[in-house]
C-alpha cells in the first residue's frame, strides 16, 4: 500500500516536470482540476477498486461498477466511478491499440467502456485524431444514463460524442479547446466529413423526385385526386 501511495503522490505532485506528456502535448496530471483530483483520490471507490489496476483490469471495473457517465454528483460533489476510471487511464496512458480494443469491445455490449474510451481520447489526443476517432460514434444511438448535481437523466452515445466535440466542459472536466473541424479542413489536415446518411444535396434531390407522381400506363398524369367521393373541383364522383 505504501508503494501505491507513493506512486499516487508522484503522479499528483511531480509528473508536471518529469513525466511524459499526452499525445496532444498536455500534462496528464493536470488535465483534471485540483479539487476534482482531490475528491477522486479521497473517494472510497478509488481506494477500494482502483488499486494497482492495469489496462485489462479497467474493463472489469467498468463492467462491474460503471452504470452511468458523469463527473461529480450530489450536493457533496462525489466523483463518479466513470470519472475515477478516467483518471486511472490518465495514469496508465494506454496505447492506441488498447484504446481501439476498448472501443471495439464496447461496441458489442459494454457501452460504458466505449464511452470511457471516447472521453479519454478527447482528453489526450490531438485534434485531428479526436475527430477521426470520435466521429464514427455519432452513429451510435444507444442510451446512456448521465448523473450530475441535478440528478440522473437520459442521454445517448451520439449526443455524448457531440458534446465532447462541441462543448467546453463535460463530466466536470474542462476540455482543451480544439480548432473547429472547418478550420482543419481548410488547412487540409482533415478531409471533409461525409455523413453516414450521404450527401445532403443528393438527399434533397431524392426527396424532389419522390414528390413527383409517376405517369399512368398510357403516359398521361392524373389531373385530379379524389377525397371522400369528391374530386378536387368539389364534384361528386359517381360510385357503384
Amino acid at each position: 500500500m505504501s508503494y501505491h501511495r507513493a506512486d499516487e503522490k508522484r503522479f499528483l505532485d511531480e509528473r508536471g516536470s518529469s513525466g511524459p506528456l499526452a499525445p496532444n502535448g498536455l500534462n496528464p496530471a493536470t488535465i483534471f482540476e485540483k479539487p476534482v483530483k482531490e475528491r477522486i483520490v479521497d473517494s472510497y471507490f478509488w481506494k477500494d477498486q482502483c488499486f494497482a489496476l492495469n489496462e485489462a483490469d479497467i474493463i472489469n471495473r467498468v463492467v462491474e461498477h460503471v452504470h452511468f457517465i458523469g463527473g461529480t454528483y450530489g450536493d457533496s460533489q462525489r466523483p463518479s466511478q466513470f470519472l475515477c476510471l478516467a483518471f486511472k487511464l490518465l495514469q496508465l496512458a494506454p496505447s492506441d491499440e488498447i484504446l481501439r480494443e476498448y472501443l471495439d469491445y464496447g461496441g458489442e455490449k459494454f457501452k460504458y467502456l466505449r464511452a470511457l474510451a471516447i472521453f479519454y481520447v478527447r482528453l489526450t489526443r490531438q485534434a485531428k485524431d479526436v475527430y477521426l476517432w470520435l466521429e464514427p460514434y455519432l452513429a451510435d444511438p444507444r442510451k446512456l444514463k448521465r448523473k450530475g448535481r441535478a440528478g440522473t437523466s437520459l442521454t445517448y452515445m451520439d449526443q455524448f460524442v457531440d458534446d465532447l466535440l462541441t462543448k467546453d466542459r463535460v463530466c466536470a472536466t474542462s476540455l482543451w479547446k480544439m480548432p473547429k473541424r472547418e478550420i482543419l479542413e481548410d488547412l487540409e489536415v482533415l478531409e471533409p466529413r461525409v455523413s453516414p446518411l450521404g450527401d445532403i444535396e443528393d438527399l434533397l434531390d431524392e426527396d424532389d423526385v419522390d414528390e413527383v407522381e409517376p405517369p399512368n400506363e398510357d403516359g398521361s398524369a392524373d389531373s385530379q385526386v379524389s377525397y371522400d367521393g369528391m374530386d378536387v373541383d368539389g364534384k361528386v364522383i359517381n360510385g357503384d
